[in-house]
């Protein structure tokens, strides 16, 4: 996902998003670990998405603050 696709959500929708993605990554965690999927390379682009996520999410928080 791209970072302009993902200042468009709203904060609340953000927060829910992460958690998504928190769980898709620790399925797909558990799923490598057993041997079930080979493309380990989904992982990393789902961690570089919630970490993007969690950016945008920081940054649109310090805004309501001030």
């Amino acid at each position: 996902m791209k970072v302009v696709d993902i200042r468009k959500f709203s904060t609340a929708d953000l927060t829910v998003e992460s958690t998504k993605l928190r769980e898709e990554i620790t399925a797909l965690r558990r799923q490598n670990y057993l041997g079930e999927t080979h493309n380990v390379r989904l992982i990393r682009t789902k961690r570089k998405d919630l970490a993007r996520m969690l950016t945008v999410l920081g940054e649109q928080l310090a805004k309501e603050k001030v």
